[in-house]
């Protein structure tokens, strides 16, 4: 059974490539698991998104 734990989508890859970007990989998820720092979960975004809102509003809208 070959179980690779990186996949190339598109190219190809040479082999320092896939070492640089397992190194990165690595080098992050070690630092990430220091433990001392709580999940802060997700903050709520400061934007609102266009699509999201009606189209149309009535002329005497609380929502100007």
């Amino acid at each position: 059974m070959n179980e690779s734990m990186l996949r190339v989508e598109k190219g190809n890859a040479e082999p320092e490539e896939l070492a640089a970007i397992t190194a990165v990989l690595m080098a992050r998820a070690a630092s990430r698991s220091g433990g001392d720092t709580p999940h802060r979960g997700r903050s709520t975004a400061g934007w609102r998104r266009l699509e999201r809102t009606p189209g149309f509003r009535a002329p005497h809208s609380w929502q100007g």
